[in-house]
């Protein structure tokens, strides 16, 4: 259970992919630290679901798929629209894919990178306006794969390692005009998306022997590390990546 523990009463948090695993856990972390949250993703059941039990007058959700730029550019209309502004945005929205490179289709591919890579850049150029107008910031949910190599997750570690550039790189332009950009670096996580793997006894226990807290991470790890980076405690932060991956950077190994 988070803590109340920042000050976000009155702000506006758009959390991106929020209806389920670590973008749902993020949402509820800021609905109990007084935000007003709106949540997107491509599949409306899913986040009328998240959002049920959340004062209506508090919470949004919007049916968008940031892979689409108009969609994106609507979704970030809707939420200034509802609440007046727009304070943090956590970029979340991900896609993951796995195997051989020889057996990558180009629209494996294309696909993939529609999400990961032209998704953060189709919310960050409607967003950040907005953030620059409240003094705002932006959230990135990378990964350690994007820090380093991993066996059959070229893809994906590419695409997760773009955006985290786009973070350090957008923070040097965006400092100067009141706006911060970090990112956090889960580890394996248990969500929706990997919980077949994480039920595999063989893949659970390579992936626990990487982490030195013995475990593998639950969205619930995640989400207070994303407030502290929205949050004024990180106000002289920025272009930066906090790993939250129990110790996996830690290690010589590669990251998963």
């Amino acid at each position: 259970m988070t803590v109340n523990s920042y000050a976000f009463t009155g702000r506006t948090v758009l959390v991106t992919g929020g209806g389920t695993g670590i973008g749902r856990a993020i949402a509820e972390a800021f609905l109990a630290n007084g935000a007003n949250v709106a949540i997107s993703g491509r599949r409306r059941a899913t986040l009328d679901e998240a959002l049920v039990d959340h004062p209506e007058d508090r919470v949004l959700a919007v049916e968008a798929d940031v892979s689409d730029d108009a969609s994106a550019r609507d979704m970030v209309a809707a939420v200034v629209e509802h609440f007046g502004s727009l304070d943090v945005v956590v970029n979340n929205a991900a896609a993951y894919s796995s195997g051989p490179f020889d057996e990558l289709g180009l629209e494996d591919w294309q696909a993939i990178r529609s999400t990961n890579i032209d998704g953060f850049v189709h919310v960050a150029r409607h967003a950040l306006p907005e953030l620059e107008e409240s003094g705002g910031n932006l959230v990135v949910v990378g990964s350690v794969s994007g820090l380093r190599g991993d066996w059959a997750q070229a893809a994906y570690n590419a695409t997760k390692a773009a955006i985290m550039n786009f973070v350090q790189s957008l923070a040097l332009d965006y400092g100067p005009r009141g706006v911060r950009l970090n990112a956090v670096a889960p580890a394996f996580t248990v969500t929706p998306l990997t919980q077949a793997a994480a039920d595999d006894p063989e893949v659970h226990a390579a992936a626990v022997n990487r982490v030195a807290l013995g475990r593998l991470g639950q969205p619930e790890d995640i989400a207070p590390a994303v407030l502290f980076l929205a949050s004024d405690d990180a106000a002289y932060v920025t272009g930066a990546f906090l790993a939250v991956d129990g110790g996996t950077s830690a290690s010589t190994g590669q990251a998963h």
